[in-house]
């Protein structure tokens, strides 16, 4: 591929090339049509080509590009109350920035600053991001081995084991962040309880309790957060992937009296809030929420993890499946890239988690034909491999 002499060998690659899409398809530059149950590691989550999304970036475009947040812009306004309007109850505050990583840092600018304290509580399994802050937080040594030492204070409790957190935690804890389901490390998902018990006990420490669901969130799940499978509020929640549609962004939600800790100056994004983003963000809320895709992805969810368990049933080597809604973990007994490559030549691009989990995370758009599909292209893969090893067994 043409793109590797000057992009490193930084990301895993298929040997595809994406030309063009439409809702949950793709084409690759010799017109292969593939079902894309990646949709950009999650930010296809409109569907690609959507047309509430292009329709406003196009308006937009004509309109004017950038409007630093030292200035007032009506889009960006009409954007923030309609996240707003959306959020989980009381996080009536947002910061604006481009990505994941960065709605994590902003978010642990702001706890600390709240609190006062610097001690910090991520979770085993956990991935936040890769710059210096997001990357203390994230578990897998993989990661962070290279880069030491990374931001100090930092302690990993034990996913789902409450008794975990309260060892981790201390008087100078100013935050637990979280994914209420760990999406780099398998597609875990929180034991029931876990989530709520997390919260007495920040309220009782006067902890500022972060979630992350820059993957999990925005009706994936099956429910516009993932938290609400819980009924759990945060204090601070990060989001970004498919919050514009396929437009780089990130937002950081925030209680009031958590960002009015921060003085002016004190944290700032160029290319945050800007109208193209907030244009197609407006967009995309409205897709997720008036065009049935919550719905959408939990029905299809069923019909997924329905599909899967009845191949488990018939491939010993299947060991568990894993999620809610439109973020199904596989996890499989060996390494999946074989299968992964497989797909592909069936005309499905599908991710891993990890060197043995098959990760699904389609547009919210796919349909039952589709699903149909993945599940019996999947099959059959599956059968191929055991015939294979069993011959070279």
């Amino acid at each position: 591929m043409g793109e590797d002499q000057f992009m490193g060998n930084l990301y895993q690659r298929f040997p595809v090339t994406i030309e063009r899409g439409l809702g949950s398809h793709v084409w690759d530059i010799d017109g292969k049509e593939y079902i894309d149950c990646m949709s950009g590691y999650g930010v296809a989550l409109v569907g690609h080509k959507n047309t509430r999304v292009n329709n406003a970036i196009k308006e937009q475009i004509d309109k004017i590009i950038t409007v630093h947040s030292s200035l007032y812009n009506k889009t960006r306004e009409e954007f923030l109350t309609t996240l707003v309007g959306l959020a989980p109850e009381g996080l009536t505050q947002v910061h604006l920035n481009n990505s994941g990583a960065e709605a994590i840092e902003a978010a642990m600018k702001f706890a600390r600053k709240f609190t006062g304290k610097k001690g910090m509580v991520a979770m085993k399994g956990s991935y936040h991001g890769k710059s210096f802050g997001a990357l203390s937080l994230t578990f897998n040594p993989k990661y962070r081995k290279a880069f030491a030492p990374l931001v100090d204070k930092v302690t990993f409790a034990s996913y789902g084991d409450i008794e975990s957190l309260r060892q981790a935690i201390d008087d100078d804890t100013a935050f637990v962040i979280l994914e209420p389901i760990q999406g780099e490390s398998g597609i875990i998902v929180a034991p029931q309880g876990f989530l709520q018990k997390v919260r007495e006990i920040c309220n009782q420490r006067g902890i500022v309790l972060i979630f992350d669901e820059i993957q999990a969130g925005l009706g994936r799940t099956g429910r516009l957060w993932a938290c609400d499978h819980w009924d759990t509020v945060p204090d601070i929640l990060c989001l970004a992937k498919g919050i514009a549609g396929g437009v780089p962004m990130g937002a950081t939600l925030v209680r009031p009296d958590i960002l009015a800790a921060m003085s002016k100056g004190e944290h700032s994004s160029t290319f945050g809030g800007n109208p193209i983003s907030c244009a197609a963000g407006i967009a995309a809320l409205r897709a997720i929420t008036e065009d049935g895709l919550i719905e959408n992805a939990e029905k299809m969810g069923e019909l997924f993890r329905k599909g899967l368990e009845e191949i488990k049933e018939r491939h010993t080597m299947i060991r568990e499946i894993r999620g809610k809604g439109l973020m199904i973990g596989i996890e499989i007994k060996f390494e999946v890239r074989d299968i992964l490559m497989a797909l592909i030549k069936r005309g499905i691009l599908m991710l891993y988690s990890g060197r043995n989990v098959l990760r699904i995370l389609p547009p919210l758009v796919i349909s039952k034909e589709d699903v149909t599909k993945v599940l019996h292209a999947l099959d059959s893969i599956l059968t191929e491999e055991e015939q294979k090893r069993n011959v070279q067994r």
